[in-house]
């Protein structure tokens, strides 16, 4: 297999890979920019497949990172988390570069994806008609998969079947 430099050509095994980090993420950090200061700011935010493969979240305008995607829909997501023992750094993960698109109530398609995220995540019903929630669909423009120690990847939006 040839390399350039650390990242490694994809292959078939680093596709699987990522389409099984996004398929299970059911959470993710979520890298945003500051409105006020433009500074980077994370937070954890839960995270489904959409109907299409997509990630995307039930998020509330209430909470800061979500003014700071109206503002400012660029972003990325770190999905993929340590397993239970050994070094974190040789567990998968992966850092999607996105773009958020907002579905509020009464938006086409709203009802599609409230259905599709609560199938996902009941316990959302709690929640999910209150007016300050809308989902964000993340259109995702590129990934960095990291498989572990020398096992770096670049990947496109077709490479994770999107």
């Amino acid at each position: 297999m040839a390399e350039r430099g650390p990242i490694r050509d994809t292959d078939d095994d680093a596709r699987a890979l990522a389409r099984s980090l996004l398929a299970g993420a059911r959470f993710a950090a979520l890298a945003v920019f500051d409105r006020a200061t433009g500074i980077p700011t994370v937070s954890r935010i839960a995270l489904v497949p959409g109907p299409e493969g997509a990630p995307l979240t039930l998020i509330s305008e209430l909470s800061a990172h979500t003014g700071h995607l109206l503002a400012d829909p660029r972003c990325a997501l770190l999905v993929g988390e340590p397993g239970p023992a050994g070094d974190p750094l040789t567990h998968p993960r992966m850092t999607l570069a996105c773009r958020a698109d907002f579905v509020r109530h009464g938006d086409a398609g709203h009802a599609a994806l409230r259905s599709h995220y609560l199938g996902l995540y009941p316990k959302a019903k709690l929640y999910a008609d209150f007016a300050d929630f809308l989902f964000a669909r993340f259109e995702v423009s590129s990934a960095a998969l990291n498989g572990g120690f020398g096992k770096a990847y670049q990947l496109a939006p077709e490479d994770l079947g999107l």
